[in-house]
């Protein structure tokens, strides 16, 4: 589940761009409020081009798949073979300490795609419609993941999903994990989910009240994980919030211009 209102379509296309002020530190007011209106994309066409990326359109129950020959679908794929070769030499090549390989992988848009409800929502968050979406457990595989995920378990890695979904999403979620393709366990030992409730103790932000930030929550389970014994060789998610704070050899970005999330 997503933690913050998500920023319209338009804000979240300039992800792309973003991710330049990512790179050299935060965005600050003076370079990311826009001077005049010509540095504002229109909403309708930042639309379009999202549509026309993901090449999406609706099956024969009305729901929108983005297409496999998409050049959503290429990049996706490229970005995957780099991970699956560094995967398959950190498992072949294992340190000296004694540490266990493993990766983790965050859920919406890097293992499950939502672009039929960001289509059908207008590419805008609403908790009640998106928990309605995620309970559903629709969602079809990011292209490629499963292979991904399925070919890092067979060379010994072990697999570890992340998500800022809600802990009361857990079974729908696991359950769409397992019917999109995904061969590994999606029990609560490896698959970690928000419990701003209950948090864990490792979490030190988590308590007396949930102060966490994402990079907060990820990081630090991240840490958790570490602490169990595996060395976290890759790590994936569509938000660079997904990828900071350390704790992995390596990240990949998965591509998501659909929305923007701090």
């Amino acid at each position: 589940m997503r933690t913050v209102t998500k920023t319209a379509a338009t804000v979240a296309a300039l992800a792309v761009t973003g991710a330049a002020f990512y790179g050299a530190g935060a965005a600050t007011a003076g370079n990311s409020t826009p001077k005049s209106d010509k540095e504002i994309p229109n909403i309708t066409k930042v639309e379009e081009k999202i549509n026309a990326y993901y090449g999406g359109a609706p099956d024969s129950t009305g729901a929108y798949q983005a297409s496999p020959t998409s050049n959503y679908a290429k990049q996706v794929a490229a970005i995957e073979a780099r991970a699956k070769r560094q995967i398959a030499h950190a498992a072949e090549h294992p340190g000296r300490d004694g540490r266990k390989p493993a990766i983790v992988l965050d859920v919406d848009d890097t293992t499950l795609l939502t672009y039929d409800y960001e289509k059908k929502n207008g590419f805008a968050y609403n908790a009640t419609a998106f928990n309605a979406y995620v309970q559903s457990a629709q969602s079809i595989a990011v292209f490629g993941m499963p292979d991904l995920v399925n070919f890092a378990a067979k060379k010994g890695v072990t697999v570890f999903f992340l998500t800022g979904r809600d802990v009361s999403q857990r079974d729908a979620s696991a359950t769409n994990l397992t019917k999109a393709g995904y061969g590994v366990p999606v029990d609560s030992a490896h698959f970690f989910l928000k419990d701003k409730a209950n948090p864990p103790a490792y979490l030190s932000c988590g308590k007396p009240t949930w102060t966490c930030s994402t990079v907060d929550y990820k990081a630090g389970t991240r840490q958790h994980i570490e602490s169990l014994g595996y060395r976290i060789v890759a790590n994936l998610g569509d938000q660079y919030t997904d990828l900071a704070g350390g704790h992995a050899d390596k990240t990949y970005k998965i591509p998501n211009p659909m929305y923007f999330l701090p």
